[in-house]
């Protein structure tokens, strides 16, 4: 996880959890066609009104919110490519603003409004997962596609071998049959559903909404036979991430598929904090050239020492987002260590949640 997803979780959790007795919180979302001049003006008349209304708290609130909102708002000459997000209200007697410009998906509605909390429908684009995947469970006889959205199972389609329940077996087959001849009319058949098969991963994974990665499920000799040739699009092929045993029928099978690449997913995400921590440990045993703790890790940085920043994700991500500007302006890399990870809790408790290794030893 980056520093720069870090700080926007915080604030996407903030903003979920801010809540007032009064109807002060304000929400406005600006779809990138909106005429922000024109949003601006609504604003400015509604600060007016609200200067000159009632008095009383929720009033007051209000128009410092709006106040506050105006200024945001004056800071773009346009609204940004994806649009522009925007949160102002006063909590526990604190005005706070959150403030979203670099969303990964337009934003599609606008939306402007005073409750007493704030309305988080405009931030599902930020907690989408930055990769989509397909899920393909196939067997000899029938197969389900469907695609893996956050954390839910959407189904797309199944199919099933219509001939396959047709296909003589060695024993039911006619005695004049050859064994020979009812094995290739097997493969045959098993392969013509194959082929179809693969034309609907094709249309439903390379559509309008294509695929970053592809899984595919089944029985291991299936799912050998099915991805071993070359039926599957060449695009698809590689964006294939991973084949696995999965027991049950297409559609409880999607299930079970997506349940088996859980862990290969969140590892592949979490690997570069992975391998940066295990090579933190190996310098910190072998008595190599690391530094740990907050102060020690803020004098590595100024030195231009820092090879590699390590930050816990429980530090701030205020603080995270400096450490980590830091590092880039001295071109350090730097990684956001998941407590949940093998040795994550541990760097936490240990070292503070502060770690670096060094280009040179800091005499």
């Amino acid at each position: 996880m980056s520093t720069a997803r870090h700080d926007v979780r915080e604030r996407i959790e903030a903003v979920e959890n801010a809540s007032a007795d009064r109807t002060a919180l304000v929400t406005v979302a600006v779809p990138p066609e909106e005429d922000l001049e024109a949003v601006r003006n609504r604003i400015e008349r509604d600060h007016a009104q609200s200067e000159y209304g009632d008095s009383g708290p929720t009033n007051s609130d209000v128009e410092e919110s709006l106040e506050e909102l105006r200024g945001i708002l004056r800071e773009y000459e346009t609204v940004p490519e994806n649009g522009l997000v925007a949160y102002v209200g006063v909590v526990d007697e604190e005005l706070v603003e959150y403030v979203f410009d670099d969303l990964p998906v337009p934003i599609e509605e606008f939306v402007y409004e005073q409750a007493n909390e704030f309305d988080t429908d405009p931030l599902e684009s930020m907690t989408e997962p930055s990769a989509t995947y397909g899920l393909l469970v196939v067997e000899r006889g029938e197969a389900a596609l469907g695609r893996l959205e956050g954390e839910e199972v959407v189904p797309i389609d199944t199919m099933e071998n219509e001939v396959a329940e047709e296909t003589p077996s060695l024993d039911n087959a006619p005695e004049e049959a050859d064994g020979g001849d009812l094995e290739g009319r097997q493969t045959e058949w098993k392969e013509g559903f194959f082929d179809d098969v693969a034309d609907a991963a094709e249309r439903a994974f390379l559509g309008e909404n294509p695929v970053d990665e592809l899984l595919v499920g089944g029985t291991e000799i299936t799912v050998e036979e099915f991805t071993g040739d070359d039926r599957l699009d060449h695009r698809l092929r590689d964006r294939l991430a991973g084949t696995y045993t999965v027991e049950y029928a297409p559609e409880q099978g999607l299930r079970q598929l997506a349940e088996r690449a859980e862990d290969q997913l969140t590892d592949a995400e979490d690997l570069p904090a992975r391998e940066a921590l295990e090579e933190f440990f190996d310098a910190v045993d072998d008595g190599e050239e690391v530094v740990y703790g907050r102060e020690n890790v803020d004098e590595a940085l100024t030195y231009d020492a820092v090879e590699t920043l390590l930050l816990s994700e429980s530090v701030p991500a205020e603080e995270a987002s400096e450490l980590a500007e830091r590092a880039e302006e001295i071109e350090a890399d730097h990684v956001l260590v998941p407590t949940e990870i093998e040795r994550g809790e541990q760097f936490e408790e240990a070292f503070d949640g502060y770690g670096a290794l060094l280009r040179f030893e800091i005499e």
